[in-house]
């Protein structure tokens, strides 16, 4: 079985008080102080945890803390806030037991901290999920909303909680978070008119002055200057280590969370911000005819920006702080205001805006953070409430009244549920109840809350009554009712054993609490009891355009008027501490008492008195004496069996029986007086902490004497295991050496094997080889005799012939001979395979010319044909065009060498594609061949006109450039011949055949650039669409043109260039026409 550790092991002082031996409330003190040293915060009384505030963070709320404490026995491991929530939420998730956890102390103890570091702990170890996540991310960002408007710095706590806060969180069937209720008590709304020195305002207008934007700060009429400020204090506005304008953005993004709309948000602020100039208002007095004073406000700026915040005529707000109206049935009377009840209506009014909005923001809060589903829930309560406050010289006043109240109360309760809590697990393991005496605060709390005489019953009847009612009159009130009760003192009362008492002003009375005795000065009780806000403000604000304003005065309805008296702060407040008693009674308690180790905030510093002042008031002792008074340590059979089972040797090392058996052997065996223990159904009960200290001593000393056999044991076995390690390695080594030398020895025997075999082998071979030498001369010696020999005979047969045919054979040799090594040299030095390389070799001897000419002239006709079937289709058809155009005009025309770099691209114009051509391209019914401008020369001066030129494979076609319009139309057999001139010109002649359609108007005179081009097509197309001769090229510079009826000499000179221009066309007569054409460098 795994051995899991305790609070008992490696223990700094006791880890629980009630174990504590000797218990004393210095020996109490002295164990806090020596936990405290070594950074143990937390001490157990039971299952109470004692907190106490490090003023410092420390490296115990990890992860893998939480991962520690998490689904573990309470008493299993070291004090810790993780473990009483963890045995809080397994209680709830697995049996179905509501919880609620209280944490009480003074200000400045830590109690918000504890109360988030339970939530976080829970959040942590609870489902997943996104709904989940959700809504543990909206409980836990309520807390800083709740801060911000709920909590100030004082001089004991720079964080310091002015109200009580209760959460409840509901779970499902599976233990996941579903969402809360927040429920408030007692907000401190007389901090927002005055502060005591050294102290602040609540955050939330630091953090709103400090944090928000410029252009936020101008819509609310505000500036970040404190000092423009009645209601905030100037000495404490700055706190170090308090960054109020990030805290400020964390509230705003807390709100956005929690589920704030940014209307509200920004309505929140604007009554924020109206509070804040609410306090800058001042009264002065003005004198009346009657004789009174009136109040009026000296600066009206202020009431002016407030009312524009809030949406107030500010007429209204004026005269509501000016008069107040009483209605007593049907009578109203209306008086003024003098200018201290016009500060004293001013001033309740900041109080009750600021506590309304706060109280709308829990409310607003519940609504985001409420159990969606009906269905029933599992509730863990968090009780986050201001702890017992006891002030030096008389400064308890009211508020710390209701607050010692509630403290009474709680202790009530968890006195009543520790005994009743000791009582069940007494009745449930069947061990016998013995009554446990202790004090009984019930008393304290009949004085207070009595419906007929206590002290609240006694202030609501001296607020209500009519006539002259001062703190005066409740004193003597008191003094006369209270006056036989041995928790009440007062100077002034019959009792005379106080007369003569000068601790005790006349003006106060004094309590005994459970926690000490408390002196409360009677001013203020019944002004703050009351709690008074004048129905005139209440009636102004309700008039205010701002939506948040109606909802937090619906009294200033005016069609809702209600004439009864609103209850009193003490009714209300009493009210809710019965409220919260009765959840508590139907809830497992869990308690947190925190306690603040010195007043200056600091690390490492522990004020005794300080310590014992809270641990009296707390009622510690009360609390350790309780739990001691019967048996003062319990642990089941199971883990007190394992932990000690080593003392007894029946037990050791395993038990095989029930495990109360084995108990009940071991404490036979240990000789424990039976009285000092008991045996309850599943635990057992140890009355005296010396017995349980007695057993944790001989189990150390066990453990100590099993320490040493294990380490005699270990040590044995590593040495034996060493020695086999040893002994197993020199036998490897030997195995692994022998093998080595039998190696060495086996390559030596080798290598002298193969040394005698290689030489032996190299005799034999060489020896063979001499031998076949010997045969191959022999055989070559017999070979060389006979060819000797056959040669002699052959020439002796062959001599006569020989003579005779010898030239001729000789000459045919070589000239064989020198043909070889022509066609060879030919081979090595053939010409590049281009045609147009006119390179050949030389020839070698003179009789070769014949040959040599025709080899070089096949070579040029194989090299063309190899280069001639390279070609496309499109490529041949485009040399047989430049090939037919050199038959024509080579050394014939001027203009062809201009011509031969230039491709022939036929159409020109694009006549196909131009949609200009469209109409055009549509008349002619023949594939185009040629597209081109021409000019077309005027007989009658020479000039010439653009025209399209168009060749297909049926005619010629002659257009008007701009339109389009066929202007004539020549079919190719119509065409004789076509004329042109030897020199560098375009003009081209075509003649007509006469007789023929075409002829009737007579021949053409054309100019063109590309005269080479146009004439080669016609000539090739001119051939082929009359399946007869070609058509004829007339090349002459003097030719004759019919136009018409007359025939006109076309005559080409060489002139000079006139004027830049080229060729020019000039008419001589009507028989003639000149042409000039420029010469040529």
């Amino acid at each position: 079985m795994e051995v899991k550790t305790s609070l008992l092991d490696n223990m700094i002082g006791v880890g629980d008080m009630v174990l504590l031996e000797p218990l004393s409330e210095d020996s109490f003190i002295e164990n806090l102080r020596n936990r405290f040293d070594h950074n143990e915060i937390y001490t157990y009384i039971g299952s109470v945890v004692i907190s106490m505030n490090p003023y410092r963070a420390l490296p115990i709320y990890t992860p893998e803390k939480v991962e520690e404490y998490r689904n573990r026995n309470f008493y299993e491991l070291s004090p810790h806030i993780y473990a009483l929530a963890d045995e809080a939420y397994r209680s709830l998730r697995d049996q179905d037991k509501d919880q609620c956890i209280l944490i009480t102390g003074e200000s400045g103890a830590g109690k918000t901290e504890a109360s988030k570091l339970v939530m976080s702990y829970v959040a942590a170890v609870c489902g997943k999920g996104q709904e989940v996540n959700k809504v543990k991310e909206q409980l836990l960002q309520s807390n800083p909303v709740l801060e911000a408007f709920g909590n100030a710095k004082t001089v004991r706590n720079d964080n310091s909680s002015r109200f009580g806060k209760y959460m409840d969180i509901e779970f499902d069937f599976k233990g996941d978070p579903l969402g809360g209720v927040i429920s408030n008590y007692l907000l401190e709304k007389s901090r927002v008119v005055k502060q005591p020195r050294g102290e602040r305002n609540f955050h939330v207008f630091y953090q709103l002055l400090s944090g928000a934007s410029d252009d936020t700060l101008k819509k609310l009429k505000l500036d970040r200057d404190f000092s423009k400020y009645n209601y905030l204090s100037l000495d404490s506005a700055a706190v170090i280590g308090l960054d109020d304008a990030a805290n400020f953005r964390t509230v705003k993004n807390a709100m956005q969370i929690v589920g704030f709309m940014e209307d509200e948000v920004q309505s929140v602020l604007q009554l924020v911000a109206a509070v804040l100039k609410l306090g800058n208002i001042e009264f002065k007095p003005e004198s009346r005819s009657n004789g009174t004073d009136e109040s009026r406000i000296k600066d009206k700026n202020d009431l002016k920006e407030m009312c524009e915040l809030l949406g107030i005529e500010q007429s209204v707000l004026e005269r509501a702080f000016s008069y107040r109206t009483v209605e007593a049935k049907q009578e109203k009377v209306s008086t003024t205001l003098n200018v201290a009840q016009a500060y004293y209506a001013r001033d309740a009014l900041a109080k009750n805006l600021y506590s309304r909005l706060f109280s709308w923001l829990v409310t607003r809060i519940n609504e985001s953070i409420k159990a969606q589903t009906k269905a029933r829930h599992k509730v863990m309560g968090v009780l986050d409430i201001y702890g017992f406050e006891i002030f030096e010289d008389c400064d308890n006043s009211f508020e710390q009244f209701i607050i010692n109240y509630c403290n009474e109360k709680l202790q009530q309760i968890f006195i009543e549920l520790t005994l009743r809590e000791e009582q069940e697990e007494y009745v449930r393991e069947g061990i016998e109840w013995t009554n446990i005496e202790y004090f009984n605060n019930a008393i304290i709390c009949d004085l207070i809350e009595n419906h007929q005489n206590g002290i609240l019953a006694m202030l609501d009847e001296e607020c209500l009554r009519p006539g002259t009612v001062t703190d005066e009159t409740f004193l003597d009130k008191l003094n006369t009712i209270c006056a036989g009760h041995k928790h009440f003192e007062s100077r002034q009362s019959k009792n005379s054993k106080f007369l003569t008492d000068h601790s005790l002003p006349h003006n106060c009375f004094r309590i005994q609490h459970y926690a000490g005795k408390v002196l409360y000065r009677a001013e203020g009780f019944v002004d703050k009891n009351n709690d008074l806000l004048y129905r005139d403000m209440s009636q102004a604000m309700y008039k205010a355009k701002h939506s948040l304003i109606k909802q937090l005065f619906p009294e200033g309805n005016p069609a809702k008027v209600n004439l009864k008296r609103p209850p009193t702060a003490g009714f209300q407040f009493k009210a809710s501490v019965g409220t919260l008693m009765r959840n508590l009674q139907t809830k497992n308690p869990n308690y947190i008492r925190c306690i603040k180790p010195n007043d200056k905030k600091a690390s490492h510093i522990f004020t005794d008195t300080l310590v014992c002042h809270q641990v009296r008031y707390l009622g510690l002792m009360e609390n350790v004496r309780v739990r001691r008074a019967g048996y003062a340590f319990r642990q089941a059979y199971e883990p007190c069996l394992e932990r000690y089972k080593m003392l007894c040797k029946r037990t050791w090392p395993h038990w095989k029986g029930p495990a109360r058996e084995g108990v009940e052997v071991l404490m036979a065996d240990l000789q424990v007086p039976a009285d000092d223990f008991s045996y309850g159904r599943s635990k057992i009960f140890i009355r005296n902490p010396r017995t349980l200290f007695s057993l944790e001593e001989r189990r150390r000393q066990c453990l100590q004497d099993l320490a040493t056999l294990i380490q005699k044991i270990y040590r044995g076995h590593k040495c034996r295991s060493h020695f086999l390690l040893l002994k197993k390695s020199q036998i490897v080594v030997s195995a692994w050496y022998r093998r080595y030398a039998q190696e060495k020895k086996y390559q030596k025997i080798k290598s002298a094997t193969t040394v005698v075999q290689s030489y032996t082998r190299g005799w034999q071979a060489r020896k063979l080889l001499r031998e076949l030498k010997y045969q191959k001369r022999c055989e070559e010696a017999v070979t060389t005799i006979a060819a000797f020999w056959h040669g002699t005979q052959v020439r002796r047969d062959y001599r006569k012939f020989f003579r005779a045919n010898a030239g001729k054979k000789i000459y045919d040799f070589t000239i064989q001979r020198i043909m070889q090594k022509y066609f060879l040299g030919l081979k090595s030095t053939s010409p590049p395979m281009s045609p147009v390389d006119k390179s050949w070799p030389a020839r070698p001897y003179r009789f070769l010319d014949g040959v040599h000419a025709e080899l070089r002239k096949i070579f040029h006709h194989w090299r063309c044909k190899k280069y001639r079937s390279q070609f496309t289709e499109e490529k041949k058809a485009v040399y047989k065009e430049k090939l037919e155009a050199s038959e024509i005009f080579k050394d014939k025309k001027a203009l062809y060498p201009s011509s031969v770099s230039q491709p022939f691209k036929g159409d020109y114009l694009e006549i196909t594609k131009n949609p200009k051509y469209q109409k055009l391209n549509s008349s002619v019914d023949a594939k185009v061949l040629l597209a081109d401008v021409v000019n077309k020369i005027n007989r009658a001066n020479g000039k010439g006109t653009a025209r399209i030129f168009l060749l297909t494979k049926k005619g010629v076609v002659l257009a008007d450039q701009k339109t389009g319009q066929v202007k004539a139309s020549v079919p190719l057999p119509d065409l004789a011949s076509v004329s042109v001139s030897t020199q560098n010109d375009g003009f081209f002649a075509l003649k007509l055949k006469e007789g023929s359609a075409s002829a009737i108007k007579g021949d053409f005179l054309l100019s063109s650039e590309r005269l080479i081009e146009i004439i080669t097509k016609l000539h090739l197309t001119g051939a082929t669409a009359a399946d007869s001769e070609r058509l004829n090229i007339d090349i002459s510079d003097e030719f004759l043109v019919q136009f018409n009826h007359d025939k006109v000499c076309v005559k080409f000179i060489q002139g000079a260039a006139r004027n830049g221009n080229g060729v020019s066309c000039k008419r001589k007569n009507n028989r003639l026409l000149e042409v000039s054409v420029p010469t040529t460098a």
